[in-house]
This record gives structure tokens, sequence and C-alpha cells, in this order.
């Protein structure tokens, strides 16, 4: 018989919050997606918890880092999706269907997480305000606890990163140009 570590339990309220998460960031996903929110709760609770001395300070805390856990678990997984058929199975769309397209349409997960990480090379901390919040669903308020600064911080640095996000997602072909907006 090999002995199995047993995972803390994870309290119900904390469970169901992050589950509404989960549930939230599915919905921005493509349709027939097959990830269920369960799934995606239960593997970042498990990396985080049987993890290597993973340790929060309070639950805020604990919600960021299930953020950037459930990010990558979403991500890894649009990946693995992306790789089965030749062209990565994006969808192909000509330059009139494109000024068409509306907010509805579901995040692509591989370019938020390419543009996060080129983000991250220039400045890491905006990455982690995106994180706790697109991810983590932490108010402006919680992220200035977390970090230990003012909301109004938090709120001047998740402004300049939306916006460095929204040009990297949305810039021309051939601009290989990319410079974060000040601190």
């Amino acid at each position: 018989m090999s002995e199995v570590e047993k995972v803390p339990e994870l309290p119900s309220e904390l469970y169901d919050e992050l589950r509404r998460l989960a549930t939230a960031y599915l919905r921005r996903e493509r349709c027939g997606h097959t990830l269920q929110a369960t799934a995606v709760v239960h593997e970042a609770y498990l990396r985080l918890a049987g993890g290597h001395g993973a340790c929060w300070r309070d639950r805020t805390h604990f919600v960021a880092l299930t953020a950037q856990v459930m990010r990558q678990i979403l991500v890894d997984y649009a990946r693995e999706h992306n790789a089965v058929k030749r062209g990565g199975g994006r969808e192909r769309v000509t330059l009139t269907e494109a000024r068409g397209l509306t907010a509805e349409r579901p995040t692509d997960l591989v370019a938020l997480d390419d543009a996060l990480r080129d983000l991250a090379v220039l400045d890491p901390g905006k990455v982690e305000i995106v994180e706790m919040h697109f991810f983590g669903g932490l108010t402006l308020e919680e992220i200035a606890t977390v970090l230990g600064t003012s909301r109004r911080t938090v709120a001047r640095q998740m402004q300049r990163a939306r916006a460095w996000l929204y040009r990297e997602l949305n810039r021309e072909v051939g601009d290989g140009s990319a410079t974060v907006p000040s601190s």
C-alpha cells in the first residue's frame, strides 16, 4: 500500500467562489469547450495544496495565487486544443468579417497568455494585477491589499496594462514594437 499525501480540505464558501470564477472564465471560451469548472477548480487546488511548499497569507492571497494557476490550466488546455490540427485549429477571418467582431467573441487565451508573457518581461507587476483581476476576480481594493499599495495605484496600473494588452492583441501584423506605459 503506497502512502498518499492528504490534501487539506477547501472551505465550502471558498470552493463555491472559485467554482463561480471558473464558470465565468469558461463562459468566455469557444463554443464546444469540454473543460468543466469543477475540474479547473480541483486541478488548481491540487496544484497549490500539493505544490512545493506553497503558502498563502489569507483568503485574498489564496484567490490571487489560484487565479495564476487557473490561468495556466486554461492556457495549457487551449494550447493543447489549438495544436490538434494543422493551423492550430484557429478560425480564419477575413478583414471584412473582422470589422464586425463584437466583445461577445470568446477570449483567445493563448494570445492573451502570449501578450501577458511579453508584458511580464517589461513589467511583471502589471501582469500580477491583471491575473488577480481577470482570473482571480479580485476587486481593485483586494488587489491593493494583497500588494500592500493603494487602490488608486492599482487602478492606474490596471488601466495601463489594459491599454498595452489591447494594443498588443489588436496590433497590425509586422509591427514588432512593444513598449509598456510608464509606471
